[in-house]
């Protein structure tokens, strides 16, 4: 089992950037892909970034590809969303999700989640 934490979200102009966190507990973390989705009022789920648990190999939107960036800590059991030159439509709850395999862009391939942080962009 693995239970998530997501923090770091805020206020912030566009242009700015925050990072985000994922503490994880749980014994089997290094053995999970983790990925951030984020929704926004009146919106699905959307996907936003993946990294497979050996951290290896990273997938993102296009909508943030450039602009994101996502890494985690084993030894600190953490997954990270960089996110830079943000923008009003980056607007959304931001969750971190934890994946034993599947199609990492789908929300259904995700097992475990945290419970968002919400991100505001202002203009």
């Amino acid at each position: 089992q693995v239970q998530l934490v997501d923090s770091g979200g805020g206020l912030v102009q566009a242009g700015g950037s925050l990072r985000l966190s994922c503490a994880a507990s749980g014994r089997t973390f290094s053995s999970y892909a983790m990925g951030w989705f984020r929704q926004a009022p009146g919106k699905e789920r959307e996907f936003v970034a993946a990294i497979t648990w050996s951290g290896g190999n990273t997938y993102y939107a296009a909508s943030v590809k450039g602009r994101f960036t996502i890494s985690r800590d084993k030894a600190k059991k953490t997954l990270y969303l960089q996110m830079n030159s943000l923008k009003p439509e980056d607007t959304a709850v931001y969750y971190c999700a934890a994946s034993q395999g599947g199609n990492y862009f789908y929300y259904a391939s995700y097992d475990h989640w945290g419970q968002g942080t919400q991100v505001t962009v202002s203009s």
